[in-house]
């Protein structure tokens, strides 16, 4: 059953002129929500914002040229949409790296308003402090959830292939196991909307790392058909989804305990902003985690 699910409240199209109020589209990791009390999770897609082409219209990121306010905009709606304050919106300025960071109360919306502010050189965010909204953003890189619900911690991580190989998520949970205290087998994961192998097209160098990681993953079968498939000409499809569900098990967390979704960015454009599909000129969506203040 797919993991991440549409909400069904509003479209996210409502109309601008006769002056209604634009409605996000988010998609909620459905079973979260049911399993961890004042928690939500899950990920945005690209209707029901202010942004205008080629960034239309629930683009969340500074970085891509979109008019700034537009973008402040859109975060405003998604927190409000989401039960939380706008400055609750906390963000790390995504280098494809594996730097996780933990969020202190004392962080809660920095990135919210400016790059300047966000947490610098930082593909990670890791969080204990109910009302804080972490997230980060994606238009084909893989965002990966993190849930401890014994010591409610929350956290973020971006992999693109660079983090994949970085093994971001290891370090995700290594570090929620030496700065909280949390059990392996404890935690819930989730693998969000990215591009599918189908459309996600390497060349040597990437595979050159790929092939180290799948020798570091002990345990687990031959790759090669079921992970990556090689093409003609030194090419090869990859599927960076199930990388990093190799890699969360590798850490520790249980095969049970993982969500993985079928959704990819680049075959769902109705649905997403793509950067290999769009040219590389598009929004991003972001992903969100968060506990609500009791």
């Amino acid at each position: 059953m797919e993991p991440f699910v549409v909400n069904t409240v509003a479209t996210g199209l409502a109309s601008m002129e006769d002056g209604a109020r634009p409605v996000p589209e988010l998609l909620y990791i459905q079973s979260w929500k049911r399993k961890v009390q004042g928690l939500t999770a899950g990920f945005t897609g690209r209707h029901g914002g202010v942004s205008e082409v080629p960034y239309d219209s629930l683009n969340c990121a500074f970085h891509v040229g979109d008019e700034p306010e537009k973008v402040i905009r859109n975060r405003q709606l998604i927190a409000e949409q989401l039960g939380f304050a706008a400055e609750a919106w906390t963000c790390g300025e995504q280098v494809h790296g594996n730097h996780v960071a933990v969020v202190k109360a004392t962080d809660r919306g920095r990135g919210f308003m400016d790059r300047a502010s966000a947490f610098q050189d930082t593909d990670g965010l890791l969080t204990d402090v109910p009302g804080i909204l972490l997230t980060s953003f994606y238009a084909d890189c893989v965002p990966l959830y993190f849930c401890d619900p014994v010591r409610r911690v929350i956290g973020l991580a971006h992999a693109g292939w660079k983090g994949t190989v970085a093994e971001i998520a290891l370090k995700m949970v290594q570090t929620m196991q030496t700065e909280f205290g949390s059990r392996p087998s404890d935690l819930l994961a989730a693998i969000g909307p990215s591009i599918g192998p189908e459309a996600y097209e390497v060349d040597e160098h990437v595979m050159s790392h790929i092939r180290v990681l799948e020798h570091d993953c002990p345990g687990n079968d031959d790759w090669e058909g079921s992970i990556y498939f090689p093409l003609t000409g030194g090419k090869t499809l990859l599927d960076l989804k199930q990388c990093n569900r190799h890699i969360m098990m590798k850490a520790g967390i249980l095969p049970s305990h993982i969500e993985c979704t079928t959704l990819c960015t680049s075959s769902r454009s109705d649905l997403f902003f793509s950067y290999r599909k769009e040219g590389g000129i598009t929004g991003r969506m972001a992903s969100w985690i968060g506990l609500e203040e009791r």
